[in-house]
């Protein structure tokens, strides 16, 4: 088997010596960030986006990157191909690294960065995934200011997600404290109705995905229009179509929810193609 290589604070190292401190704060408090993105034809798609978030969530949790973007991404191009992945999914995980013990972030000041690479999610041979959703029983705090980023500390998603797999389901809503559907453990989440494409407003504790931002581009392309707006579970099942916005997969339609088929929305295809097709033109 061959030999996966991890960037672990600037070096390369094979996968079995990549370790980190158990006193690393990330492992400790989940005190860091993350950022997962697609890897095509060696290319990460939409690097810009994936790392402006990471740096403003770690401006706002006042943890230094220790590499200028130019250096980080020279590394993930090296790192794909001494792995020889261009077809993969990289993900980067930033903690506060070392410190005294304590909630206190004083005195933690070497930060940990790591990058990692897994195999993209191949595509069903039936054909596009579908997906049968169910809805938590968790709640996401409205206005939350730390939903804007993705933190290490996802107890709340590992739970749901928890939920969806005693349930058999592929993914799971989480609504938030007011009751309305707020996004996917690990997506967003959109819907057809009346020709246009909706999803949640980011006041609902939601994180501004960086899919989400690129299907509000396809639609601007495609003359459809876009609606941020609150919906509850119940109103879901009348709708045209649903579908969940990921990087990992891209867009993937939900079939059912809570047991219950969902309708289905040409649209949705329509978006799903567009976007691969974006995907593969950005990457070439």
């Amino acid at each position: 088997m061959k030999t996966q290589f991890i960037f672990l604070n600037g070096q390369f190292v094979p996968e079995d010596r990549a370790v980190v401190s158990v006193f690393d704060r990330g492992f400790l408090y989940g005190d860091g960030l993350f950022e997962t993105m697609r890897v095509v034809n060696g290319q990460p798609f939409r690097w810009t986006q994936h790392l402006e978030r990471l740096q403003h969530g770690a401006d706002f949790l006042k943890i230094k990157l220790p590499f200028p973007p130019d250096a980080l991404r020279w590394f993930v191009g090296d790192l794909i191909a001494q792995n020889e992945m261009p077809d993969s999914l990289l993900r980067l995980t930033l903690s506060r690294g070392v410190g005294p013990r304590g909630y206190s972030p004083k005195g933690a000041e070497s930060p940990t960065l790591v990058m990692t690479l897994h195999p993209a999610p191949g595509a069903p041979v039936s054909g596009p995934a579908s997906w049968k959703l169910i809805t938590s029983s968790l709640r996401l705090p409205v206005g939350d200011p730390l939903a804007r980023f993705k933190t290490a500390n996802k107890l709340a998603q590992v739970l749901a997600r928890a939920e969806a797999d005693a349930a058999g389901a592929d993914e799971v809503l989480l609504l938030d404290t007011n009751g309305h559907v707020a996004e996917a453990s690990g997506g967003n989440l959109f819907w057809i109705e009346r020709g246009a494409v909706c999803t949640p407003p980011l006041t609902a504790g939601i994180l501004p995905g960086v899919t989400r931002a690129v299907i509000f581009e396809l639609c601007q392309k495609l003359n459809l229009s876009v609606r941020e707006t609150n919906i509850l579970p119940a109103q879901l099942r009348a709708v045209d179509g649903v579908f969940v916005s990921l990087s990992s997969f891209g867009v993937v339609e939900a079939v059912s929810l809570d047991g219950q088929s969902l309708n289905a929305s040409p649209l949705v295809e329509k978006l799903r193609a567009a976007y691969e097709t974006l995907l593969c033109a950005e990457c070439a």
